[in-house]
């Protein structure tokens, strides 16, 4: 038993019509917790139980945070999570409705994080929202899940923030024997933390955060996706913030599922048709999904920058 569910791998006729090519999803926005985020923070809060841990401890900008609370009162184990103040007030209302406490503190999640490790005790645990191998062997799961479905695809899209979710997908898929199946990676340009990395050959960390997709906001990514980036077929993608909303509210209308910007970014990909893409004939879309937006809020976004 664990505490994320099985999520749907469904055939999307729309974005394959605009791909010319086979596009699967991978519909983690459907976890009880609304993310992806759910597989690994899960495996983490299972592990500190069996040794003995009484009280989690984590820092996030949202998504993590709910899954953490999601995953304490499931376990029935207290939580605290410390988010910046950048943390919009719906996050941090699902993250107290889940039974957590919520701490805000600092312009960023790094000040939030550095605040959080500040907290901990012998008796308490600590959840970091990306950089954790145990965190990364439950995000893999997701792939073991398409691997008994039979479907075998060309390509990996997904959407990078601290690069947890990339970590994970890249597990999967060397344990299931697929490690040369290729990985795009899509960042926002104001959160661009792997490109930077990459294009300074140095996981350097970015002076500030400037994007509408607050779930891809890590100034710095782990040092395991840069690892990756560098030694693995990895392609860094990075897309405006018009590309990611416009893509979540095409994909609202076309999947009737609501996600955030920051899982829009990997969608856009399909979606703009742009020219990473074309050379496949069958694209694994991780639909990381994300619990803190609305339509009003897409919406606005586009009406504004119309």
């Amino acid at each position: 038993m664990t505490i994320h569910v099985p999520t749907p791998l469904v055939p999307s006729p729309v974005l394959s019509r605009i791909a010319r090519a086979s596009v699967w999803l991978k519909m983690e926005a459907v976890q009880p917790s609304g993310s992806f985020k759910l597989r690994g923070i899960g495996a983490v809060c299972e592990r500190h139980v069996a040794e003995g841990k009484t009280r989690f401890i984590s820092s996030s900008g949202g998504n993590a945070g709910i899954a953490a609370a999601y995953a304490g009162r499931e376990l029935s184990i207290p939580v605290v999570v410390v988010v910046p103040d950048t943390t919009p007030a719906s996050a941090r209302t699902l993250i107290r409705d889940q039974g957590a406490e919520v701490i805000v503190h600092g312009a960023s999640w790094m000040e939030a994080n550095a605040l959080a490790e500040s907290l901990l005790t012998q008796d308490d645990a600590f959840l970091h929202p990306f950089d954790d191998p145990v965190l990364w062997d439950g995000h893999a799961t997701m792939i073991d899940e398409v691997v008994q479905a039979c479907v075998r695809p060309e390509v990996v899209v997904l959407s990078v923030g601290g690069g947890g979710l990339l970590a994970g997908v890249a597990e999967g898929l060397r344990r299931n024997g697929w490690a040369d199946i290729p990985i795009i990676a899509v960042e926002t340009a104001g959160a661009a933390s792997l490109a930077a990395a990459l294009s300074a050959n140095s996981r350097i960390t970015l002076e500030t955060i400037d994007t509408v997709a607050k779930s891809l906001g890590a100034k710095q990514v782990c040092e395991r996706a840069f690892e990756l980036a560098r030694t693995s077929d990895v392609r860094s993608i990075v897309v405006d913030d018009r590309a990611a909303v416009s893509a979540s509210r095409r994909f609202l209308d076309d999947h009737r599922l609501l996600v955030e910007p920051a899982c829009g970014a990997g969608l856009s990909v399909v979606y703009d048709r742009l020219g990473a893409i074309e050379e496949f004939g069958s694209i694994l879309v991780i639909v990381c999904g994300g619990a803190v937006v609305s339509v009003d809020e897409l919406d606005g976004f586009l009406a504004t920058t119309a």
